[in-house]
């Protein structure tokens, strides 16, 4: 038993006949831990269960978690390639007790499972424990016999864990590897702790206590035990390699990313690189990330990256990146059936950010490089170092990484400069709405019964003004009020809130905006029209009707249009976001390519099929488990209660929704795509109008088909074959003034040539051309570049208030004379500024008076340089 797959089997089967529950892997996205970018543990998925937050239906569970440690506190991604051990992806195996076992049989399964199981010598293994842990201490050396010269006690710093600065936490249990004398390093506790021989395999987390705001330890009333043993490491042990690179998992992915790559050397580090960020990276996207600026999709980015610079340093120019998925595939697909079923996606997505960061890369290089050889000392400087970030998407640890390679450091004082700079320009250029209302604070909740009724009594409960409580508001006063029920909705789930009004007999409130805080709390905006209100008033709570109707038939054609998208683009399409307005709804989505025509067509076909089904809308409260049993698509990531509300329309589609919806299909009446394009990598948006609003849209689209037939003097039916025609007269009429263009350069160019000027043995020409173009002028400076033979030539046209120039340099002058240096000179008398190469440069200007100066100075510049 020595493959890293027969190693995870054994491993759950092992804690499987032992009461264990074996949970598959979650998501590399916590779904209840905003704290997180990603999961970067084993017990990650459990942690609401150890806080009580969370009952399961067993004490003991066993998994084998995917996780991923790239970004935030937990970041090992720039020493993945230089260590033998670091990655950003990893599999963590554990066990763990919720208030059941503790220390005693934790460590007595891990020992049977090493010693017995894996048949692993006890003299090989080294144990710690921490300093004043004497319980665990005596488990070890009175009950499993371990030998005290391979034992050892360490302090809080390598063995006390805890989940935050409060909360449950305690000490640790450490099991280590000794690779061997021939391995440079000490045991752990020891001065050369640090040094390699001694791998950490295993670790016991035993939470014993509660730590309070003082820091005081409580002990808990139910222990728990969490465990995690790194699977690559593990199989280094049992296949008898060092490096983590040299397992069977890594080790097939290295000769991959070779043969990608056509590397020759197996022990490279850029090979290395690569094998681990096929894994992370794919395992992300099967994980809904995709490549963006921030967040999740900028830490996605910075890894894919970071792997192709690699495959750019070992030679490989091309996309390669993507040819790894397969190989991945084939070796970890079976663990992960969710890998295979995403396969396609995974590597479109990759070799679209490949292909995307080609674009940039070389250029984004060569500055790098030419910074390098320029330096004087061993630091690149902030603003370069920000240059590539801004301006060419490499992120900072990319340019660290190749200064690392040249035994070189970046100046990252200067880069946080640059970067405040930049967010402090970020700022003064917004504009912040005045959601004020979120730092409110307010005990208490709103009972919503807007699902039933769109007209209600309340009681204040909650008055605020300009940010601060009040009792009262007066008239003209803008605020916000919080009753105790509404039925007004307040913003969530890409629905915008309700407007209307708030009412007593003297008084009136209109509310311009419905908010929500949390789960259960809702803020009315708005401005007191007439009167005063004061708490504990009884108002009357009237939603605008018609605007709520309207804004429901576009949230429920969401739910439509997301299921029809499905059907026709693939299962891996995820909602990104969505705004449902009473005007129109908008949708993102996730594709990795552009939705064709006929596809939209398909999709906007299959909305009205249903709606003309009309089925009804069902809604049901159910436990989450339960929906999602039932089939429910639930948002990816998102945080749902325990009890959810599900949407169904007929077979068509089911999600979970707190939304407001019609109460059948038919409802809707009518759905149609106004418009379809990308938003960011791999994020498609679909635009799209309902009801009275689609058809207004569609009467439109037919006035203007109506007067397009008028002006091209025909009928409906021939439409497109005219337009036809008269696009293939404009080509060929386009071409021949192109023809013409031409002959008139290379006549002006005959004339103009006989009025150049002698410098040396140069020949000088200025001369306007007024109303030629840019493209116009340059055809002219190539026929007087081949009349002239050693020539200097500017030319410059007037076209509509707007200057062009072009300057020429035949190719024996410009060792000596550039035309990009003349350019500039030329240009900043009409208020301009261009360039180009030495031969030839062209510039613009907004100043045609200075045009006579600018021209001027053309024979004078050359006989000066040429002196």
């Amino acid at each position: 038993m020595t493959s890293s797959a027969e190693l995870r089997a054994s491993f759950l089967d092992f804690f499987r006949a032992r009461d264990h529950e074996v949970v598959p892997s979650s998501s590399l996205i916590p779904a209840n831990d905003p704290t997180l970018l990603f999961t970067n543990a084993g017990m990650v998925p459990f942690k609401d269960v150890f806080l009580g937050r969370d009952r399961r239906p067993y004490r003991r569970a066993a998994s084998a978690q995917r996780c991923v440690r790239a970004g935030g506190k937990h970041n090992d991604l720039e020493n993945v390639g230089y260590t033998g051990r670091h990655h950003t992806f990893f599999e963590m195996l554990g066990n763990f007790s919720f208030g059941d076992y503790f220390k005693r049989e934790a460590i007595a399964f891990a020992w049977e499972y090493l010693v017995d199981v894996l048949k692993l010598p006890p003299d090989r293994l080294w144990v710690t424990v921490y300093t004043e842990d004497d319980e665990a201490a005596s488990i070890w050396l009175d009950e499993m016999g371990v030998d005290p010269r391979r034992f050892a006690r360490c302090g809080a710093k390598d063995n006390f864990w805890s989940m935050g600065d409060t909360g449950p936490c305690g000490p640790c249990s450490e099991i280590f590897f000794d690779h061997g004398p021939q391995v440079a390093g000490g045991p752990p506790g020891s001065p050369d702790a640090d040094g390699d021989r001694y791998v950490e395999i295993w670790n016991l987390v035993f939470m014993q206590y509660n730590r309070d705001a003082d820091g005081q330890l409580t002990p808990l009333p139910h222990p728990s035990v969490d465990t995690g043993m790194g699977l690559e490491r593990l199989a280094a042990v049992m296949q008898g390699v060092h490096s983590n690179y040299d397992i069977d998992l890594l080790r097939r992915l290295v000769v991959a990313a070779a043969e990608a790559t056509a590397a020759g050397d197996l022990t490279d580090k850029s090979l290395r690189v690569i094998a681990d960020h096929i894994r992370s990276a794919s395992f992300l996207i099967v994980d809904g990330v995709t490549p963006s600026n921030e967040g999740r999709g900028y830490v996605l980015r910075r890894i894919i990256r970071r792997a192709i610079r690699h495959g750019y340093r070992l030679g490989q120019a091309e996309p390669f990146f993507h040819r790894l998925v397969a190989p991945l595939v084939g070796d970890m697909g079976s663990a992960y059936p969710e890998l295979a079923a995403a396969e396609e996606r995974v590597a479109r997505v990759l070799r679209l950010e490949e292909e995307r960061f080609a674009e940039t890369l070389e250029q984004g290089l060569r500055i790098l490089e030419g910074t390098i050889a320029g330096l004087a000392e061993p630091e690149i400087r902030g603003d370069v170092v920000f240059k590539l970030y801004d301006t060419y998407g490499f992120p900072v640890d990319l340019t660290a990484d190749i200064a690392r390679e040249r035994g070189l450091s970046l100046d990252l004082a200067g880069f946080e400069r640059e970067m405040a700079q930049q967010r402090e320009r970020a700022r003064a250029a917004s504009h912040f709405g005045t959601a004020q209302e979120m730092a409110l604070e307010f005990e208490g909740t709103t009972d919503f019964t807007g699902y039933e009724h769109l007209a209600d009594q309340a009681t204040v409960v909650g008055l605020y003004r300009d940010g601060a409580a009040t009792d009262r508001l007066a008239t003209g006063e803008e605020g916000i009020l919080v009753l105790d029920v509404t039925p007004f909705y307040g913003e969530s789930g890409g629905q915008v809130g309700d407007r209307g009004v708030l009412t007593t007999e003297t008084a009136r409130f209109d509310v311009t905006d419905t908010r929500k805080k949390g789960g259960d709390l809702i803020f009315h905006v708005g401005r007191l029209v007439t009167g005063e209100i004061g708490l504990g008033d009884r108002v009357g709570a009237q939603v605008d009707v018609e605007r709520r109707l309207a804004t429901a038939l576009n949230h429920s054609a969401t739910h439509l249009l997301h299921a029809a998208l499905r059907q026709v683009l693939g299962e891996h399409v995820q909602q990104k976001g969505s705004l449902v307005e009473p005007e129109r709804l908008r949708f993102d989505f996730t594709h990795f390519e552009g939705v064709t025509r006929e596809q939209l067509v398909r999709i906007e076909r299959l909305v009205n099929q249903e709606i003309r089904a009309n089925h009804l809308v069902e809604t049901r409260i159910m436990s989450l488990d339960d929906a999602k049993a039932s089939g429910a698509l639930a948002l990816f990531g998102e945080k749902y209660a325990d009890q959810v509300r599900v949407l169904r329309m007929g077979d068509f589609s089911t999600e979970l929704c707190g939304g407001t919806h019609v109460k059948a299909v038919g409802d809707i009446g009518l759905f149609k795509i106004v418009s379809e394009g990308g938003i960011a990598a791999g994020v498609r948006r679909i635009e799209a109008l309902t009801g009275a609003a689609a058809v207004q849209w569609v009467e439109a689209d037919e006035d203007r088909l109506l007067r397009l037939t008028e002006l091209l003097k025909g009928g409906r039916e021939d439409v497109d074959q005219r337009v036809s025609q008269l696009l293939e007269r404009t080509r060929r009429l386009e071409k021949e003034l192109e023809r013409l263009k031409g002959k008139l350069a290379g006549a002006a160019g005959q004339d103009l040539a006989a009025q150049a000027v002698a410098v040396g043995p140069v020949q000088v020409l200025a001369a306007r051309l007024d109303g030629a173009d840019a493209k116009a002028l340059r055809e002219t400076l190539d026929q007087l570049k081949g009349r002239l033979g050693s020539a200097v030539v500017v030319l410059a046209g007037d076209a509509e208030g707007k200057v062009n120039l072009v300057a020429g340099v035949t190719k024996d002058l410009t060792d000596r004379l550039k035309a990009g240096d003349l350019i500039r000179d030329v240009a900043a008398k009409v208020g301009g500024k261009g360039g180009g190469r030495a031969d030839m440069a062209q510039a613009g200007g907004t100043d045609p008076a200075g045009l006579p100066a600018a021209l001027g100075l053309v024979e004078d510049w050359v006989r000066d340089r040429l002196a």
